[in-house]
């Protein structure tokens, strides 16, 4: 961003009175012609003259530094923005912005502290009228970290849950193994079956966690591929409750109810199926009671579509936990799940162009309900 101009409001000294309005620099008026005050920045914004004296200080930039923008008007730069780096070294001294190479075009911005030890983002850009002349502006931008700070938390804290959740089948691998390769022959085959299956279920824990981790990052990067093809969605979910009472749940626990006639559904069977797979396991591993799956068309207020909802008769999630349910590792019980499931599930829905929500079931339980719109491939629709 480069400024342009002398200032209008400057004294006898060459710098901003202190009754200077707005930013202080009147003729810096709109930026680039945009109708953009410096006010209007979100950023912190703070530009000294040819002095050294500051004569713009905006609004955002006294909320970061919470020094009165009276008060910095008219200052030396140095007094109205007192910085040091890191390692407690005055930042305007150690960088001279007026004097040192003429052909220095301003500073990459970095992390600073403010008085207080406040950290900063801050980058400079020095003004000059001709190449290697003397500077006459120098164009300070300050950020505030506290959103990077929660995002550098979020990735700090989903590299220590991540390495915990592989830690305990990794180490039963490990143990496992080790032992059949030292005393082989001392087992006999039901004890030898009995530790491969353990290893082979961890391995598939590692392996199912892996895969969350990598759906994860598509969503997060929108990188998640959603290949539109027909979907039988009453199909799917009878697919999905057979597969549950095969593996030892009662039949007469599930309860489909199917509204006809349904619109035409394009969806990715595998991203579908993936949806399903977390919201049934959920209710049949942390709710009780009966497992009711309703699907039937959109509502006439939601885009047109198929919508599938699926409640149990369990104790249901507890009201200040709703806002939670669908971010990362967020587990309802302490019952296994890596806690990804519903964070992926949001993510897919959302791929789709579709939307969830959660709530409380008739029954006390959870209900998830999720929308599908419809949708057509695009050569089909071009």
């Amino acid at each position: 961003m480069s400024v342009v101009g002398t200032s209008s409001t400057r004294g006898a000294q060459g710098h901003a009175g202190p009754g200077s309005p707005r930013c202080g620099l009147d003729d810096l008026g709109d930026l680039g012609g945009l109708g953009v005050q410096p006010d209007d920045l979100p950023d912190g914004l703070v530009v000294a003259d040819e002095s050294g004296h500051v004569v713009c200080f905006n609004a955002a930039a006294e909320r970061i530094t919470a020094v009165p923008r009276e008060r910095a008007l008219g200052s030396p730069l140095e007094r109205a923005l007192p910085l040091e780096d890191l390692e407690g070294r005055r930042w305007w001294q150690l960088t001279d912005p007026y004097g040192g190479l003429a052909t220095r075009v301003g500073q990459p911005e970095r992390n600073l502290l403010l008085p207080g030890g406040r950290e900063v983002l801050v980058t400079a850009r020095y003004v000059r009228g001709r190449p290697t002349g003397p500077v006459r502006r120098v164009v300070v931008s300050i950020r505030d970290t506290e959103a990077r700070r929660r995002t550098e938390r979020s990735h700090a804290e989903l590299i220590a849950t991540v390495a915990h959740e592989l830690r305990s089948p990794l180490t039963s691998v490990k143990g496992f193994t080790a032992t059949l390769l030292a005393k082989w022959e001392r087992f006999t085959d039901e004890q030898k079956r009995l530790m491969l299956e353990t290893v082979d279920a961890d391995a598939n824990r590692v392996t199912r966690l892996i895969a969350e981790l990598l759906d994860i990052s598509r969503i997060d990067s929108g990188r998640l591929e959603v290949r539109r093809q027909p979907v039988d969605i009453a199909a799917a979910v009878s697919r999905h409750i057979q597969a549950h009472v095969a593996s030892g749940q009662a039949a007469d626990r599930f309860l489909l109810r199917v509204e006809q006639p349904l619109p035409d559904l394009w969806a990715d069977p595998d991203k579908v199926d993936q949806v399903l797979s977390n919201l049934l396991e959920n209710a049949v591993r942390h709710g009780e009671g009966s497992v009711t799956i309703a699907i039937e068309p959109a509502a006439p207020t939601e885009p047109s579509g198929t919508s599938v909802t699926v409640s149990d008769e369990g104790p249901g999630i507890p009201e200040e936990s709703m806002n939670r349910v669908f971010t990362r590792f967020w587990r309802g019980s302490k019952r296994g799940g890596t806690g990804l499931g519903l964070y992926i599930v949001k993510g897919i829905v959302e791929a789709h162009g579709g939307s969830i929500t959660v709530g409380r079931a008739p029954g006390g339980g959870a209900e998830f309900r999720f929308m599908l719109p419809v949708g057509a491939p695009a050569y089909l629709t071009s």
